[in-house]
């Protein structure tokens, strides 16, 4: 049914040209292959991206194209991930994945569970001081790791526990590697696993390999096309970065998340490098975004044009989804933009419906909102691409392709009337 509605949706757009969709899909596959490695900070992934993405947008023949660097501190993953329960091998990726923020270790250790049912602090931290239980792993449900936060930060201290370690049980049958920006790196391994985990194990063993990167450089990539009109400017972003890897052997594809949105923003260079705007147009294809916004963030403090001359900034995070309700969150200064586009989209129903969602810190969409800009995020999440959300299923094969065309003219049909 979903599909038969995104198929009646696509008919009545107006046409984006078939070379510019086979332009996208082609840009998608390329970014969440193996040879960029997820995107991620190891393997200088992220960096071979930003330089790929460099070319395609001179290719695409727009004025001007800036890489614009900066510095960041994360945590990476780039050797060994080995981690057994009683003998058995559990996958990487799928069965365990390290919270980001997880110092490496090697060695064989008993298992300590969280009794979640009759809780008590005191007979834990009692217990954890045995013998016995030296050196164990603390296994206990993540969610409920929220009810005692600061237990739990004992039980990461060296000082405050003799643990060696925790592992957090989670429910879902495919993990989610949850987070990037581990900017710092604390006393004890961290390790996630997933509904597969052995209930009554008995002890673990890890040989797990992590590397911090401090002060590692990364770039932005900034691509203008000029318009007639240099007093004021349009920005498009999205960001190319992604997870990375988890070892040497797994990476995360990210076409999803957020290959669709970076190759959308290329292709509107395109189109636009072929058709003067009335407006100069700013693409800027961020990295840091899965580090904690910090390439939006920098740009924010270092813009090309001055943030005042933007009449609105468009970011795509997450396109490739076949969900005919498009999620969106607005700043306060966009209210009157986003107004026209709902005016738009119910007269040509690109999509459904536009959800306008609070805003939140959780694109590169943020940065702008918080100083003022009039933007809008455009996310099409909780279609069958979703499920895959940071996981090593968000492949190219895993991706969709209905939201694009919508997305795409939505956009471009809105600057057209936008005054």
């Amino acid at each position: 049914m979903r599909k038969l509605l995104f198929l009646f949706l696509m008919c009545v757009t107006c046409a984006v040209s078939a070379q510019d969709v086979t332009h996208y899909k082609k840009i998608v596959k390329e970014l969440s292959s193996a040879k960029y490695r997820g995107r991620g900070y190891a393997y200088d992934g992220a960096n071979e991206a930003g330089r790929y993405l460099e070319k395609e947008f001179r290719k695409a023949g727009v004025d001007e194209v800036v890489c614009q660097p900066f510095k960041l501190d994360i945590n990476t993953f780039p050797g060994k991930m080995s981690v057994s329960v009683d003998g058995r091998e559990l996958e990487a990726g799928i069965e365990f994945v390290m919270r980001e923020y997880s110092p490496g270790g090697k060695g064989t250790y008993p298992l300590y569970y969280i009794d979640t049912l009759n809780y008590d602090s005191e007979k834990i931290f009692a217990d954890l001081a045995r013998p016995e239980n030296k050196n164990a792993f603390v296994v206990c449900d993540f969610f409920f790791t929220y009810k005692h936060a600061a237990d739990f930060r004992r039980l990461q201290s060296k000082a405050d526990c003799q643990n060696a370690g925790l592992i957090y049980t989670w429910s879902d049958d495919v993990l989610k590697f949850y987070k990037a920006y581990g900017e710092r790196v604390i006393e004890k391994p961290m390790i996630w696993v997933s509904s597969s985990f052995p209930k009554a194990a008995r002890s673990v063993t890890i040989d797990i390999e992590n590397e911090f990167l401090q002060g590692y450089e990364c770039f932005n990539v900034i691509a203008k096309v000029e318009g007639k009109r240099h007093d004021a400017c349009y920005v498009f972003t999205a960001h190319y970065d992604h997870l990375g890897v988890l070892g040497k052997k797994v990476y995360y594809p990210g076409a999803h998340d957020n290959a669709s949105g970076t190759a959308a923003i290329v292709t509107l260079a395109a189109h636009y490098a072929s058709h003067q705007p009335e407006y100069d147009m700013y693409f800027i294809a961020f990295s840091g975004e899965d580090a904690n916004l910090r390439g939006s963030e920098w740009y924010a403090e270092h813009p090309m044009a001055p943030l005042q001359q933007i009449k609105y900034l468009f970011n795509l995070d997450m396109i490739g989804d076949n969900n005919p309700v498009q999620y969106c969150e607005v700043s306060d200064p966009g209210m009157e933009g986003f107004r026209l586009m709902e005016q738009l989209n119910g007269k040509n129903r690109y999509f459904k419906s536009l959800n306008r969602g609070e805003l939140a810190g959780n694109s590169d969409h943020y940065p702008f909102a918080q100083r003022g800009v009039p933007c809008i995020f455009l996310e099409n999440e909780g279609g069958d691409a979703f499920a895959y959300y940071h996981t090593v299923l968000d492949t190219w094969k895993n991706a969709y392709f209905e939201s694009y065309v919508p997305t795409f003219k939505l956009i471009t049909d809105f600057i057209e009337q936008y005054k």
